[in-house]
């Protein structure tokens, strides 16, 4: 994995089909540039905010270090929910 950048501008955006599923997009990817599978299994995204990552900033749940990485690499990075309390339907379809 590369190493993260010294910040990062992103949109957070929340899963319509899991409850605290999170996505977060690097500045210039959208939604629709995510992975088909990966669409299919949050449902709609739903912009919560805007965000400035640097090394400075904590994030609740996650190493903000680790989003970054994963957004210089990828463009983005799912947070699951708190204690893998994922929904079925994620795992086997409906």
């Amino acid at each position: 994995m590369s190493a993260a950048p010294d910040a990062v501008e992103c949109r957070v955006y929340r899963a319509s089909r899991q409850a605290e599923l999170y996505v977060y997009l690097r500045d210039g990817v959208h939604p629709a540039d995510l992975p088909a599978a990966l669409v299919a299994r949050t449902g709609e995204l739903v912009e919560v905010m805007p965000l400035r990552l640097h090394a400075g900033r904590p994030l609740a749940r996650v190493d903000v270090q680790a989003v970054m990485a994963a957004l210089a690499q990828n463009g983005w990075f799912v947070q699951m929910p708190p204690g893998a309390m994922v929904n079925a339907h994620l795992h086997f379809g409906d």
